[in-house]
């Protein structure tokens, strides 16, 4: 009997050639997480993780990559810079499909871990972390809610908005928010705000863009180099006390009710794993300005966006309590942003600002023309005057304590298998007293 010939994309863990998982042979997406007190990076594939630090042990790895392997996070390889990345992701590749060698997949097999029995970790150093507002749906509903007779500033159709927050507090997928309070707006304006718990908590559904190459100080980033500055992305959670935020704004933008914590999921998705998945920019109305030369590039405008699906999902504790799936409340699509993360980096760099490896610039949040593609409660709930009725017979304004958010998202593309970006989730916990 002839033997059965490999499928070019088919690995011997079968769990990673089904057609549901997140982790097939094409996607590889690095991580990281906790072994015998240490912190070692991986790579998902199917339902497991192979361990990078005990490949490198074992002789599997190229010897160039053995130390930036080794380390406790991917900074050190994103240094090493895209012909390094290439080579790793081919030699991981090679070493977990079908056709691999027999004793390397048996030394592989023993670097082998259960996703579900790890403990994730945050596989990246953020050393800057910068939020845009790149959506213009949100931007637009958000505006009508505040100011219904100019929801979107003039500003906006030339120059992608953002501002930086706080690289301390970002966390993984997993760890508790505990409920922040702040001041918020006195109904009447003459007398002292009060201080307490927010009424008011958030989510935000975004992507996380992962800085790979640096950038000088004083050097502008040309918009046709700065898709060579990304490294990978991941689903990324901005958390927003609302009550809080429409106090303190004005005049300098967010502050404390957006720094006490930033989720990010576990896995990054490398860029290579997304090239079947760009798509082209957001087709602006023929009455939107043209952006201005250092924004503009034509093959950033063909294929600059990314075709991610992104999902919300609630589940409370009687949802739990009853056994019952997760709510969803959203779905949208990456491609619905008004601005490539070419342009946001372009931009970004405009004035000189540099880039350091590891820097995550976010999305914000991201919402589609459909009501039901918005992507944070302040748009579904219409800033808390129209109630979420839940399966259970619970209602939600904003989140309560013991919610979970849980964030999830995904690529298809015809005669390609599906990737999955995994889960960025998190549970509310009561505010300290």
């Amino acid at each position: 009997m002839a033997n059965r010939t490999a499928h070019p994309h088919e690995s011997w863990l079968p769990e990673a050639n089904t057609a549901t998982t997140d982790f097939p042979l094409t996607h590889l997406p690095y991580g990281a997480f906790e072994h015998e007190g240490q912190q070692h990076l991986c790579v998902a594939i199917g339902s497991h993780l192979l361990d990078l630090h005990a490949c490198a042990a074992s002789g599997l790895l190229p010897p160039t990559l053995v130390e930036a392997c080794q380390a406790p996070t991917l900074n050190a390889l994103m240094s090493l810079g895209h012909r390094s990345w290439t080579l790793l992701r081919e030699t991981l590749t090679t070493l977990l499909h079908a056709k691999a060698d027999p004793a390397k997949r048996q030394a592989a097999e023993a670097a082998l871990h259960s996703i579900a029995g790890a403990t994730l970790a945050k596989p990246i150093h953020v050393p800057n972390y910068t939020d845009f507002y790149a959506s213009i749906h949100h931007a637009t509903r958000v505006g009508q809610l505040f100011r219904p007779d100019q929801p979107l500033l003039p500003n906006y159709r030339h120059i992608p908005i953002g501002y930086h927050g706080r690289a301390s507090s970002i966390i993984p997928s997993g760890t508790p928010i505990t409920r922040p309070s702040g001041q918020s707006r006195p109904t009447d304006l003459t007398a002292k705000p009060n201080f307490h718990p927010t009424n008011a908590l958030d989510y935000e559904l975004e992507l996380a863009l992962y800085v790979g190459q640096p950038s000088l100080l004083g050097s502008p980033i040309p918009i046709g180099a700065a898709a060579h500055h990304l490294f990978g992305i991941s689903l990324l959670n901005d958390w927003s006390a609302r009550d809080i935020q429409s106090w303190e704004y004005q005049p300098l933008g967010p502050f404390l009710a957006k720094n006490f914590a930033t989720t990010v999921s576990p896995w990054v998705t490398p860029m290579a794993a997304l090239e079947p998945f760009h798509a082209p920019a957001f087709h602006r109305d023929s009455t939107d300005p043209k952006p201005l030369p250092y924004l503009h590039s034509i093959s950033d405008q063909k294929h600059g966006s990314l075709d991610v699906k992104l999902e919300v999902f609630l589940s409370t504790k009687a949802t739990s309590a009853n056994k019952l799936q997760p709510y969803l409340l959203s779905n949208s699509n990456a491609q619905d942003l008004y601005w490539t993360p070419a342009q946001l980096i372009a931009h970004h760099t405009s004035n000189g600002c540099n880039l350091q490896v590891g820097d995550l610039l976010a999305t914000g949040t991201i919402s589609g023309p459909a009501e039901s593609s918005a992507g944070c409660l302040l748009e579904l709930t219409r800033n808390g005057t129209q109630p979420i009725l839940l399966p259970t017979g619970e209602s939600r304004t904003f989140l309560e304590d013991g919610d979970e958010i849980i964030l999830r998202g995904s690529c298809e593309a015809p005669n390609h298998p599906r990737i999955g970006l995994g889960e960025c989730r998190a549970t509310i916990l009561p505010a300290h007293t």
